[in-house]
């Protein structure tokens, strides 16, 4: 997919005012609704705008921050006061910031899409199998996006119809969202081919795969861990197994040589443009070429240096060794500091040159960055237009998911083989061997720990502490800002004040 261009529908209305009355006028040339769906091409234009929904700075960079950098793996040393307090900091003062804003509108951008799609593909006179995936296409990231505005901010309206300016819908509830999403996964995955099943060309476009994952996340952020079962059975024993494994080498997920890989399960695809170097990804036309979040995250002065990880969760990979006595490969992978490198800040190759002289100081700095959005492995620069890939869901996630449910419907001991699989990649023992009989409580607490190395950065912290009912002020030992965290509060986001202002049927959250 990343070798085609991919359009954004733009429906105009041109009103011209006359001498003696008004006039409407259409103009010929434009597009419209009522004239655009009418080929398969235009299908998949369409299909492909609601894609390029992830490409939108709020959604690509933004939204990472408020699922890993509010968490208590992240910090913000910005200058920007607005992302301290909104994103890491729980001082939140301001229910029309920007960011928070802007996450919420693109993805209601994406909705908006997505049921144009819904509303005049089926209707089509187009090949039938081409039209059944792109409607599925469409379900899933309906699906997707409802997923991001459900676990940041809970209670939000469902539009499930093309919308217009007059349309004022209600609230519903987190639990009505969450039951949409269900229904909208569960028509994607009817629908959608395998991974096998799409040419070279399509790589990245969701997959049945891409849609149990993400049914099973939406079950278990619900604590339905019985019904999440199945899903992730579709994996191991279902019509999905053997289509998927880990890759040998656990840093070939985050290199741009080894992109789409046996371990992706649903992937963010990313372009780059060398010739842009704005960050202006809504006005500029066409901009559908990369993420900016590398920008953001590596050190100075590469980068802006906006979201750190804390320093605690470099030893949480040292609490064990190798099987050969090394030191857990997934730290390198995960975290540029001043070891990332076993002999230290001179060993340490940060964009060319070692830790001491990137950060010019011969002192051990205490930065950590997040590695996995990064492109230090191809370049010494960053930019606004990264072609490095958002592997949103892999399958080593998918075990993990997997032996967490079975542990939470009594069969803690079949789980074991699961989280085994992932340790064994990493070159740890299994935990079958090093923890055998855990209790249910016991092998829970494991797998906070595997999930931890396994898939620091990567988007998932937030929901995952969600689920377990571990956010709040107890986070405070690893993570200061928890400090300022008010339970039934901050564990939303606050509607934006804007669209409160426009419609009367939204409620805000509690405490906002």
């Amino acid at each position: 997919m990343k070798t085609h261009s991919i359009f954004i529908l733009i429906v105009t209305l041109i009103i011209m005012a006359g001498c003696q009355k008004d006039l409407e006028i259409a103009n010929p040339n434009a597009l419209t609704i009522a004239n655009f769906w009418q080929t398969e091409a235009d299908a998949v234009r369409g299909v492909n705008a609601v894609y390029s929904t992830l490409h939108r700075g709020a959604i690509s960079r933004w939204q990472w921050f408020y699922y890993e950098i509010r968490s208590d793996v992240g910090r913000s040393t910005s200058p920007d006061p607005g992302i301290v307090n909104n994103m890491d900091q729980f001082n939140i003062n301001d229910n029309a910031y920007g960011n928070t804003v802007g996450v919420w509108a693109d993805n209601y951008v994406g909705i908006f899409r997505a049921n144009q799609v819904l509303d005049n593909v089926p209707d089509m006179d187009i090949d039938d199998n081409l039209k059944e995936r792109i409607i599925g296409e469409a379900y899933f990231l309906r699906g997707l996006f409802y997923y991001h505005l459900a676990t940041l901010f809970g209670n939000v309206p469902l539009q499930l119809e093309t919308s217009s300016p007059e349309d004022l819908p209600s609230t519903s509830s987190q639990q009505q969202v969450f039951a949409q999403i269900e229904s909208d996964l569960m028509q994607a995955a009817d629908r959608l081919p395998l991974k096998q099943g799409y040419a070279a060309d399509d790589l990245g476009r969701a997959t049945r795969g891409s849609a149990q994952a993400l049914l099973a996340k939406v079950y278990m952020q619900q604590q339905k861990y019985a019904e999440a079962l199945g899903p992730l059975s579709w994996f191991i024993t279902g019509g999905g197994a053997g289509q998927y494994s880990l890759m040998p080498n656990y840093r070939d997920n985050f290199l741009i040589t080894s992109e789409n890989n046996n371990e992706s399960v649903f992937e963010w695809q990313f372009e780059i443009n060398s010739t842009e170097t704005t960050d202006d990804d809504v006005a500029t036309p066409n901009h559908n070429i990369g993420s900016s979040i590398s920008q953001f995250l590596a050190p100075k002065p590469i980068g802006f240096a906006d979201g750190e990880a804390h320093r605690w969760i470099v030893h949480e990979f040292l609490e064990e060794t190798t099987t050969s006595g090394a030191r857990d490969p997934r730290l390198e992978a995960s975290f540029l500091y001043d070891s990332t490198n076993v002999g230290g800040p001179t060993q340490t190759i940060v964009y060319g040159v070692n830790w001491q002289q990137r950060l010019n100081t011969n002192q051990i700095v205490p930065g950590v960055f997040f590695r996995k959005f990064l492109n230090d492995h191809w370049r010494n620069a960053e930019s606004f237009r990264s072609p490095n890939n958002y592997r949103h869901i892999r399958y080593a996630d998918v075990l993990l998911m997997y032996a967490e449910c079975l542990n939470a419907t009594g069969s803690t001991g079949m789980a074991y083989e699961y989280v085994d699989q992932v340790r064994a990649r990493a070159g740890l023992a299994p935990l079958s061997e090093v923890a055998p009989g855990l209790s249910q409580t016991g092998f829970l607490d494991q797998i906070k720990h595997e999930r931890l190395t396994e898939l620091s950065g990567e988007g998932h912290r937030w929901t995952d502490l969600a689920r377990w009912g571990d956010l709040g002020p107890q986070l405070a030992e690893r993570d200061p800002a928890f400090n300022n965290f008010i339970v039934n509060k901050h564990e939303l986001l606050p509607i934006p004040q804007l669209d409160l202002d426009i419609n009367p049927n939204m409620r805000q959250n509690n405490g906002y």
